[in-house]
């Protein structure tokens, strides 16, 4: 053997004890360990218990140093999501697994001092190439008009043949509804849109406004199923073309029409229903009072506004931990926090900077009482909320499940770096609605004409005969 050769085994055994002594560090609040490890040189960890979960493959010497690498969450994402790791079999559970990191990683901050420190004698090792899918790169002033556009179609024209291999029929891009919590994600999400169209009790000949509408489906199924003429709001082009042709294609042309617009311009008319599912996120705080403002004015006396979205649990009295894994925007502490906090959540831990960089740039999640409390502030009534936090991790496991059996398609339409993004969100999502992170909520709001809501004394009338048996 070679000097070189000498010195390159040298170097690689020492960067695989360098890895063990980390991993061992990093895991050692685990009472057993239910994942392998398998090093680039091909050596395996295994693990503690009969059933291993998952394997975390390290790509490469410096995969490690790349995975946490500050900002922290941001590191993890993109190392993942370019190949310096994989993971391979459950992705909910290593989910599970890196956020448990909360308990121990960043319990003190000498606890992330230290793994600084262990950081910094890692190796370094050969950078994946950063090709397919990159991060999003807006420009103007947040919430603009301009740039809500370019966000959303950073997001959504991915391409409709991607979503298509692991949404349902209807291209719901939103919490299925689930009454025994077996049905398919067909039969679930047929009911989501049927429980919808019962809270807003649409009736035939009622105009229906939907705000960010997606692909159209929730505007073809209250027309075909309760005989309302709707109008649907879209900022991607993509989702404009494909809602127009299955609208075209089911005969409900003179029913039902997608445009490509901005539900702030003008032109829409009076609406005796409107309904927003899955676009509340994009919105921002600052912005939730003149979202609300204009739903109002576009809605009649007596009418109705369902808004679906994702909500996020309030701020505590404590700093909460970060979390491990790539998931939504971070909650935010009440009360001050000091300079040196700020700079470790933002330079250190970099929390929330993987969804907005690489799933939804400009996304905001508020407390569901406070878009109540802006939602009241522009006149409405707020009659009804519903939390489907667990119909959400449902539906996501269903999306997660269909998107990996579709692997080698996604990466077809797309790239191999998208698919990886998705994977990785999804699954991270699932496990903050399972843990109570995060919620999703639909506020039905009234619009009273002197003073009558027009709505019956009980919600009796939602289950009774219902459709969606």
């Amino acid at each position: 053997m070679s000097n070189h050769a000498i010195l390159a085994h040298s170097d690689d055994d020492r960067a695989a004890a360098a890895a063990r002594e980390l991993l061992d560090w990093l895991f050692r609040g685990l009472e057993r360990r239910n994942f392998a490890v398998r090093l680039w040189n091909g050596e395996i960890l295994p693990a503690d218990t009969t059933r291993t979960a998952f394997t975390l493959a390290l790509n490469h010497p410096g995969a490690l140093r790349a995975m946490f690498r500050p900002p922290i969450e941001l590191s993890l994402g993109e190392a993942f999501i370019y190949g310096d790791f994989d993971i391979e079999g459950d992705i909910h559970t290593a989910v599970s697994v890196m956020s448990s990191l909360d308990q121990t990683l960043f319990s003190t901050g000498g606890e992330l001092f230290t793994l600084m420190r262990r950081w910094a004698a890692l190796p370094r090792g050969p950078k994946a190439p950063r090709d397919g899918r990159g991060p999003a790169h807006l420009s103007g002033r947040p919430h603009s008009r301009e740039r809500d556009q370019a966000a959303i179609r950073y997001h959504y024209d991915v391409g409709n043949d991607f979503y298509a291999l692991w949404l349902d029929g209807r291209m719901q891009y939103s919490c299925a509804y689930f009454i025994t919590g077996e049905e398919s994600l067909e039969t679930a999400q047929r009911q989501k849109l049927d429980h919808i169209c019962r809270k807003l009790r649409l009736r035939p000949g009622d105009r229906l406004l939907d705000i960010g509408c997606g692909w159209g489906g929730l505007v073809r199924y209250a027309a075909e199923n309760y005989g309302v003429r709707a109008v649907g709001v879209t900022l991607s082009e993509k989702q404009v073309d494909f809602a127009n042709y299955q609208i075209a294609r089911a005969g409900l042309g003179n029913q039902v029409v997608v445009k490509l617009m901005d539900y702030r311009d003008g032109g829409l008319g009076q609406f005796d229903k409107i309904v927003s599912v899955g676009m509340f996120e994009h919105v921002g705080r600052k912005k939730l009072p003149a979202y609300f403002a204009q739903a109002y004015r576009l809605l009649k006396p007596g009418g109705l506004f369902l808004n679906h979205g994702i909500s996020r649990q309030p701020p505590q009295e404590y700093i909460a931990a970060p979390e491990a894994m790539p998931c939504c925007p971070p909650q935010e502490p009440a009360g001050r926090i000091s300079l040196k906090q700020k700079f470790v959540n933002r330079y250190i831990l970099g929390s929330g900077s993987f969804v907005n960089r690489y799933v939804f740039p400009d996304g905001e999640l508020v407390p569901v009482s406070e878009a109540g409390l802006a939602a009241e502030k522009a006149g409405f009534e707020l009659r009804d909320v519903e939390n489907l936090r667990e119909h959400y991790a449902l539906t996501l496991r269903h999306w997660v499940r269909r998107l990996e059996t579709r692997e080698k398609e996604a990466t077809a339409v797309t790239d191999t770096v998208t698919y990886r993004i998705w994977r990785l969100y999804m699954a991270s999502v699932t496990h903050w609605f399972e843990a109570g992170n995060i919620n999703v909520n639909q506020m039905l709001l009234a619009k009273p004409e002197n003073g009558q809501s027009g709505l019956p004394l009980t919600r009796a009338e939602l289950y009774a005969d219902s459709r969606i048996g």
